[in-house]
């Protein structure tokens, strides 16, 4: 997959091209299908592929207090799409003269600078400045900018409806599962171990407290969670609490401290990454810390037994 900017092109001399576009925030199952019917009609025409997407959220421009939190840093959007390889990946910055175009104007720039021959439009999907934009309206626009503009299919499978927006509903309500199922993998966090409290040794749950997240992101609701966790390139088992930790009266900013299951090792300073895989409780104020001993030895025997078959079915 080669990656095209906006001051970039794609020339004749590479080929025509077929193109879907759009935020494909979290790649989820959803996009995937509009993906394989890209695919699908490129061969059909005897043309390369090519998934076009922003940079930024078109929301930060045209409404920026309306913007919400993504399910994907810039670099995992491109890293899950590229495996689903398409020929090219447009990457556009979406700012104020982009928002202004017309769906004529923004199809024949797609037409003039990428070459693109055919356009596999989401079934909802809407681009373009103008007012009344029906599916008919993009066609009629797409010929006579001589592009062909083709609907795609709406995944209709068995974790249907799937949307970006129904995903972030999922994910900031703790569902992190029918989040997971809706976008085909798990939600993903990563940042860097940092100094915390130091106080899960204590009492023989050992955490690492993950910081420098990328602010953008959406987190999932406070509680606690089952969940993969990759360090150094290894996955291991393992539980996160997102929360204040009311028991050991940590104050009042949010942290994400993760026990991993039998690790010992010094990683401060490391690059951590969690797959979000099940809810586990929501966090609340326990009396004693022996009671919270109690309650972590709990959660750690149930996530045990719920990533145990989360990597079977993997397997």
């Amino acid at each position: 997959m080669k990656i095209i900017g906006s001051n970039h092109s794609i020339t004749n001399a590479d080929g025509k091209i077929a193109a879907t576009i759009g935020m494909f925030d979290g790649v989820h199952r959803g996009h995937l299908t509009l993906i394989n019917a890209l695919k699908h009609e490129a061969a059909a025409r005897g043309q390369l592929t090519a998934v076009i997407t922003f940079k930024q959220h078109p929301q930060q421009v045209v409404n920026p207090s309306g913007s919400p939190k993504a399910l994907m840093t810039l670099e995992q959007k491109v890293n899950a799409i590229a495996a689903t390889q398409p020929h090219y990946l447009v990457l556009l910055d979406f700012d104020n003269d982009l928002a202004r175009l017309s769906a004529r104007q923004f199809i024949e720039l797609l037409h003039k600078q990428y070459n693109v021959a055919t356009l596999v439009m989401g079934y909802n999907h809407r681009f373009g400045h103008d007012p009344g934009r029906t599916f008919a309206h993009y066609v009629e626009q797409g010929h006579m900018a001589g592009v062909e503009v083709v609907k795609g299919p709406e995944y209709l499978g068995q974790y249907a409806p799937v949307s970006s927006s129904i995903v972030r509903q999922l994910i900031s309500s703790g569902r992190v599962e029918d989040a997971m199922n809706c976008m085909g993998h798990p939600f993903e966090l990563t940042g860097k171990v940092v100094h915390g409290f130091h106080n899960g040794r204590g009492i023989g749950f050992p955490t690492a407290n993950v910081g420098k997240i990328d602010p953008s992101l959406i987190l999932p609701h406070q509680g606690a969670y089952a969940v993969m966790v990759n360090v150094d390139g290894m996955w291991h088992k393992g539980m996160v609490n997102i929360g204040h930790r009311p028991t050991l009266n940590n104050g009042d900013d949010i942290s994400i401290e993760v026990n991993i299951f039998d690790f010992d090792h010094d990683i401060y300073g490391k690059d951590i990454t969690l797959h979000f895989v099940r809810f586990l409780r929501l966090e609340f104020k326990l009396v004693s810390i022996e009671q919270l001993r109690q309650q972590l030895t709990h959660d750690k025997q149930l996530s045990n037994k719920i990533l145990d078959n989360y990597i079977s079915q993997q397997s």
